[in-house]
């Protein structure tokens, strides 16, 4: 069974930098964040597929930065110069091909919030 522990959300200030971390059971060619805001629908924040570039909602262009331990199934997102409408539950997605379909995959979500 398939499965994505996430890990290092938090409450900081406006400013402040947080990393977080998802740890995936298998392989993925897939893996990236997702947040969604109260109210608000789940929106991209970065993805990163194997053997490209990845890529970045513009909200989070140059203050958030997106990695990979393939050797650990592990995706990271390091979140600096947070801001207040950073606020929300991210959530860690992954794909991975399964008799030659994209099966999609979530954790459980973490929660973020940025205060001003």
């Amino acid at each position: 069974q398939v499965q994505l522990v996430e890990s290092g959300g938090g409450l900081v200030q406006a400013g402040w930098s947080l990393k977080l971390s998802c740890a995936a059971s298998v392989n993925m060619f897939s893996m990236g964040w997702y947040r969604q805001a109260p109210g608000k629908q789940r929106e991209l924040v970065a993805t990163q597929t194997l053997f490209r570039s990845p890529d970045y909602a513009d909200s989070v262009k140059g203050r958030f930065t997106i990695s990979r331990d393939n050797f650990k199934n592990t995706v990271y997102l390091q979140m600096n110069n947070l801001k207040p409408e950073d606020t929300g539950v991210y959530y860690c997605e992954a794909k991975m091909w399964v008799g030659g379909v994209p099966n999609e995959y979530w954790g459980q979500g973490t929660q973020v919030t940025v205060s001003s």
